[in-house]
């Protein structure tokens, strides 16, 4: 098979989408910001990062306030989640152009989004500076799951939770479940 090298870019696929909420507490402002360069980069202590660009105004107040929570949406609010993504909460209410419920977090300041059925509440650890983007590392404080997705063991049923990702400009939907971690040693 013959490859084609391509100029260096953002090429890594899928990345989660998710809705990262915060409360500026000056004017007791929430907001919500679609980021999709966001990940897991610790397990003990749990920590998650989300990159933002200085220029947002969701960047300032997760600086100022050090707390943000990671709301992972699911399919069916896909619209609403990509319009937080095109406007600026600077002059944007998008908890109220969205439709969405702030509801209180259980350690931190910051809202979580009703409509999302997953909500990580985060205390922010550390930021590196890293060029177009500043990666804000959070420290995993709470998890919240909607009952209805949870499934008879007590994990999250992602079917029902419906997550979906983003690829290279596009949003796409998961598709079927084709194996487990270990599998391949069975």
């Amino acid at each position: 098979m013959s490859k084609r090298n391509i100029p260096p870019s953002e090429a890594l696929y899928p990345l989660p989408v998710v809705l990262v909420s915060c409360l500026d507490r000056s004017n007791d402002k929430a907001c919500a910001i679609t980021i999709a360069w966001c990940g897991v980069i610790a397990s003990k202590p749990p920590q998650i990062y989300v990159s933002i660009r200085p220029s947002r105004y969701s960047h300032k107040i997760i600086e100022s306030e050090r707390e943000f929570v990671v709301n992972i949406p699911s399919k069916d609010i896909m619209s609403q989640v990509d319009f937080c993504g095109t406007h600026s909460g600077r002059n944007t209410d998008k908890f109220k152009e969205c439709s969405f419920k702030a509801i209180p977090s259980s350690k931190i300041a910051s809202p979580m989004i009703s409509e999302c059925p997953v909500n990580i509440e985060c205390r922010l650890k550390d930021i590196l500076r890293l060029g177009s983007h500043d990666a804000f590392i959070g420290e995993v404080v709470a998890v919240h799951t909607d009952e209805k997705i949870i499934d008879e063991k007590g994990k999250i049923d992602y079917e029902k939770a419906k997550p979906f990702v983003y690829n290279q400009g596009e949003y796409w939907d998961l598709g079927k479940k084709i194996g487990y971690y270990g599998c391949s040693c069975r």
